[in-house]
């Protein structure tokens, strides 16, 4: 009798998506470049560069980069009491508080995504951070700690509603009405990206990829000739389809309900919390990325993505033209849905 071999088993490929941008320059690193990087610590997080290094370059940008962050935090950081953001949180009602240019840029941003989202996404919603333990003081993950009770949110949400800080642009200088909290975590980060981007450029490299806590920037080429190639943060523990995206020129960020939580009763309290209610997002979104020009923007919007939902972030994504990917918890495991430019960029 003939016995016939069993089948051997086939194993597919895993699907791997494929982003890049539409305008790409072709343009090389110069012949005598030398791959340089770089590493450090800011934010609570680390940060790296790879870059081209031209002939004649100091090498001493690694030095420059870390002092352009170091400037950054002593101005935003919501976790030194002596930062700028901190004097200000802590100024008496009726002060105007001179801002410095960067720390402008940055608040001139984020009141912009203010306006846009219809308050889905406030940088004046430092007292709401704090109630649910993900500010500087009496935290989430320490002893003691109890999610907030209903008339604690509503008294928050009603003071926050009373204040009205004003931002005199042309001045660069804020006015505390009087117990006013300002937090810039959910932007201060990308724009920190933008600025090692920055630090580069001024030093005439042209061909690098720059990173803070997995936000990133980058331009022109690797040594091979290649872009430099990403890997889009997936959530941790769940299948998702793999992406790499071409950072030529682009930026990228993602929000997710898995960086920061805690269980309050049978839902996951989420570090992103949405500013109109006053509690944690509910919805299904995971993770929110976007890809766009700076990592600032990338870096809000993607917040502001998941706070929004996936109809409504969908929708205000679309009218802005937005590279966004969504990820949504569902009983089968995510469901990814893009905006037409991300899907447009898939190669």
């Amino acid at each position: 009798m003939l016995h016939r071999a069993p089948p051997r088993p086939v194993f597919l490929p895993r699907m791997r998506h494929v982003l890049v941008p539409l305008d790409i320059n072709p343009t090389p690193p110069p012949a005598a470049s030398t791959l340089f990087e770089a590493a450090g610590a800011t934010m609570g997080t680390s940060w790296s560069a790879r870059l081209m290094l031209p002939a004649g370059v100091r090498s001493k940008l690694g030095e420059r980069m870390q002092a352009e962050l170091d400037g950054i935090v002593n101005e935003m950081s919501h976790w030194l009491p002596d930062s700028v953001l901190g004097r200000y949180n802590r100024a008496l009602a009726g002060s105007w508080i001179a801002i410095p240019p960067r720390f402008a840029e940055v608040l001139d941003y984020a009141l912009g995504v203010f306006d846009a989202s219809g308050g889905a996404y406030d940088p004046f919603a430092g007292a709401l951070v704090n109630l649910w333990g993900f500010g500087p003081e009496r935290r989430y993950d320490q002893a003691g700690f109890y999610a907030p009770a209903v008339d604690a949110v509503q008294d928050v949400l009603a003071r926050r509603a009373a204040l009205h800080p004003v931002f005199d642009r042309a001045g660069q200088r804020l006015l505390q009405p009087g117990g006013a909290l300002l937090d810039l975590s959910s932007v201060a980060k990308g724009y920190a990206v933008d600025r090692l981007a920055f630090c580069l450029e001024q030093h005439g490299v042209r061909h690098y990829v720059v990173e803070i806590g997995g936000e990133l920037r980058g331009a022109g080429t690797k040594p091979d000739g290649q872009p430099w190639w990403v890997t889009l943060e997936g959530v941790p523990g769940a299948d998702s389809v793999e992406t790499v995206a071409a950072l030529h020129g682009l930026a990228v960020a993602t929000s997710g309900d898995y960086r920061r939580y805690f269980e309050h009763g049978l839902q996951r309290a989420s570090h992103t919390l949405d500013p109109r209610s006053g509690y944690p997002i509910a919805n299904d979104v995971a993770s929110a990325t976007v890809l766009a020009a700076t990592c600032m923007a990338a870096d809000a919007l993607s917040t502001t993505i998941t706070v929004l939902g996936a109809e409504a972030g969908l929708a205000f994504a679309e009218a802005r033209g937005l590279a966004a990917r969504l990820l949504l918890r569902r009983d089968h495991g995510l469901e990814e849905v893009t905006t037409s430019a991300y899907r447009a960029m898939l190669q």
